[in-house]
């Protein structure tokens, strides 16, 4: 099955029009899939802020053998980390920015 991992980042640290907010997604093959409560851990996880997150909705589309998976949303200016280099970070990892169009699931 294919499962698709989508985390929302948010900025509000920033000043309001600094602030940046973005979908991303990792895609892979697994012959499971994660559940409600699970935590995903991820090389794209800076240790800095979090090593795994939260699965907080599930959405299984067995026509398209496909599995939608979205984690909990991170804001990352709680932490000392600019949300710029967490998505470098994320994006050297395999996962991509989701666009507008494509966030409607």
């Amino acid at each position: 099955m294919k499962i698709k991992l989508f985390i929302f980042l948010t900025s509000s640290k920033e000043h309001k029009e600094k602030n940046r907010s973005e979908v991303v997604m990792k895609t892979f093959e697994s012959s499971f899939r994660p559940f409600l409560g699970d935590i995903i851990e991820d090389p794209g996880f800076d240790a800095k802020y979090h090593n795994g997150y939260e699965v907080v909705k599930v959405t299984v589309n067995y026509e398209k053998d496909e599995c939608y998976v979205s984690m909990k949303p991170v804001d990352i200016d709680l932490e000392e980390l600019p949300i710029e280099d967490y998505i470098d970070k994320l994006l050297a990892n395999g996962w991509s920015i989701v666009s507008k169009e494509e966030s409607v699931m």
